[in-house]
Parts: structure tokens; C-alpha cells; sequence
């Protein structure tokens, strides 16, 4: 499966994915997720002049780790791959195509519904990336949970309007 993804205005972020190969092209939402289907892409990625080379993962936000997870799995035959706590939060592991989808249960999420949160994206190099954009515009590289990866937030000032990280391969 190879999501792409439909941006809104910076002030509402990702408004909708488009799938291709997944098992029911008639689905138009995932669990409050708009959805919509496609073709993958034939053309590789231009270069970046950051670096980024690929996507390491979608974060989705819920209220319910089960309900979004047996619903993403329904609609894409991806299963839950692993469930990991941490206090309060639950995360779930999807992959679709290249992507790890990663499903946050919060007790902050509200609503009935699941929705985008933000991306991250592999680099090169991401201690020059942090270098090139400063301490005004990303946080410094941290360990990130899987081991031997680092990790940096792209910060609010960036503008952005959808919370981004970049990360090591």
C-alpha cells in the first residue's frame, strides 16, 4: 500500500490520504480518517536539499488504539504489528508499503474519532540537517526508541502547520 497525502492550510494540516492496493477502493474513511484511492506513484522522489530520502512514519491520534487499529486493519489488511506503553499513551504499529503507520492513544484525544497528527521523514544526515537549520527551527538530535537511531522535532516556528521529525535511517 503507498499512502500519499492531501494538505490542507497550515492551520488544519493533513486533510486526507490516498491509498493504492488497498482491498476496498470504496472506502472513503478509516475510522474518521478521509480516505481516497489511487495509483502509486511511478516517478522516484526528486532530491531533497535536506536530505530526506523516505518516509519513516504517519503518527494518527485516537481515543482508541483498538478501534483505530482493527479499523486501519480492516480497510488495509495491515496488521497490528506490536503495542508499546508508555504511562499513559498506547501505541500501535501498522506497515503499509514503506510506511509505518504509528496509532497514539491519548487520554488528551477527545474525539470519536481518529486523526492525522504529523509525519516523519528519513535523512541523510540529520546532524547536518540540524546544523543547516538551526536550534530556532529543530530540536537537537535525541535517541529515538529504536535503538541506534536519533531523532529531531521540527519546531513551530518552522511553519510548517503539521508537526514534523526528521530521523536517522
Amino acid at each position: 500500500h503507498t499512502p500519499l497525502f492531501r494538505s490542507g492550510d497550515p492551520v488544519t494540516g493533513v486533510t486526507g490520504w490516498t491509498l493504492a492496493d488497498a482491498p476496498d477502493p470504496t472506502l472513503s474513511s478509516i475510522d474518521g480518517l478521509p480516505t481516497s484511492h489511487g495509483e502509486p506513484p511511478t516517478d522516484a522522489a526528486p532530491s531533497h536539499r535536506l536530505g530526506i530520502h523516505s518516509w519513516d512514519h504517519l503518527v494518527v491520534m485516537t481515543s482508541s488504539l483498538e478501534r483505530t487499529c482493527a479499523a486501519i486493519e480492516a480497510a488495509t489488511a495491515a496488521p497490528l504489528k506490536r503495542v508499546r506503553e508508555a504511562g499513559s499513551i498506547r501505541q500501535g504499529f501498522h506497515r503499509l508499503g514503506e510506511l509505518i503507520i504509528e496509532v497514539v492513544e491519548s487520554p488528551q484525544v477527545q474525539s470519536s474519532s481518529a486523526g492525522f497528527w504529523g509525519f516523519v521523514w528519513n535523512v541523510v544526515d540529520l546532524h547536518d540537517v540540524c546544523e543547516q537549520l538551526g536550534p530556532d527551527l529543530i530540536g537537537l538530535p535525541k535517541a529515538a526508541v529504536q535503538p541506534g537511531r536519533f531523532i529531531a522535532t521540527v519546531r513551530s516556528a518552522a511553519g510548517l502547520g503539521v508537526p514534523l521529525a526528521l530521523m536517522t535511517p
